[in-house]
């Protein structure tokens, strides 16, 4: 039973990272002026949030399964949700040319 629970997190953890990064990407490239900006951003800042919630959940609240590398947790938990947050915001939604962001007062 404690196998299932520590899979379940560990799968909740890697697609609420996904979200995340889909969303923040998002919000990098609505907000920034630069042609490529979002992409430093998005690139610097999400694994760096990223590692500091894996090591609260998976460090200190003692969650998720043993893998056997920490390698293969970051790629996971880090590269993975990184990419995927990416590509649905490139992919999935649409352009930032295309949004009408209200007018500043």
């Amino acid at each position: 039973m404690l196998a299932v629970i520590n899979y379940g997190v560990f799968f909740g953890l890697v697609v609420a990272h996904t979200i995340l990064a889909a969303v923040m990407t998002r919000f990098f490239r609505l907000r920034l002026d630069t042609q490529a900006g979002w992409i430093g951003y998005s690139l610097g800042l999400l694994p760096i949030l990223f590692f500091l919630s894996t090591l609260v959940v998976t460090g200190a609240l003692g969650l998720g399964p043993t893998l056997g590398s920490r390698l293969v947790v970051f790629a996971i938990l880090i590269g993975l949700p990184v990419a995927l947050g990416m590509t649905i915001d490139l992919l999935y939604v649409a352009q930032p040319e295309d949004v009408e962001l209200p007018q500043r007062q």
